[in-house]
């Protein structure tokens, strides 16, 4: 979601930034996307663009407010389904708050009012960015969220495929047909 034009990056502290100030509030939160996947990876294997984050719903405006004072406000979307945060120097949050139903499963409500399953399986990631440990999605959620919905970046193929190559992570949907053919 970085503007058109902007040279912004998430780097590793800013993650780190982001992710501690929740953490210091006692609000959990899960790194998604590319910073998601490199977490799993345990190392950084592109520039990324944002920090896409899964919270929890009831934390929301509690989230939205410790990072206001790191200078995050709403530029898109709304608290109940996808937003996105943005400081003044374009650093970019987009988040997926979700509710947990009593099977520990997240409910992401879609913009359009539909619900997507988070399972609670996939809640359980752990990797680290820049050697400090963090929570992410796993790698099989990490493939499931990405493999319908949209039309895939090239960052979405790299990341998926790396995934696959490091965790043997089944590709799915546009990931199964871009895989080189066996032999």
């Amino acid at each position: 979601m970085v503007k058109p034009g902007s040279k912004a990056r998430a780097e590793a502290s800013d993650v780190l930034e982001v992710v501690d100030a929740l953490t210091s509030a006692g609000i959990d939160s899960w790194l998604d996307g590319g910073w998601g996947v490199d977490a799993l990876l345990g190392e950084q294997t592109r520039p990324h663009q944002d920090i896409d984050l899964v919270v929890e719903l009831r934390n929301v405006a509690t989230m939205r407010s410790i990072l206001a004072g790191h200078g995050f406000e709403l530029i898109e979307g709304v608290p109940e389904s996808n937003f996105v945060l943005r400081d003044g120097r374009d650093r970019e949050v987009d988040v997926h708050p979700v509710r947990f139903d009593d099977a520990g499963n997240g409910v992401y409500r879609m913009e359009e009012g539909g619900d997507w399953i988070y399972s609670a399986a996939g809640f359980g990631g752990r990797g680290t960015i820049a050697g400090r440990p963090v929570t992410c999605l796993t790698a099989e959620m990490q493939m499931v969220g990405h493999a319908g919905g949209y039309t895939p970046a090239e960052t979405d193929f790299h990341d998926m495929r790396l995934l696959h190559e490091r965790f043997g992570t089944p590709l799915q949907g546009p990931y199964v047909e871009a895989q080189p053919p066996a032999g």
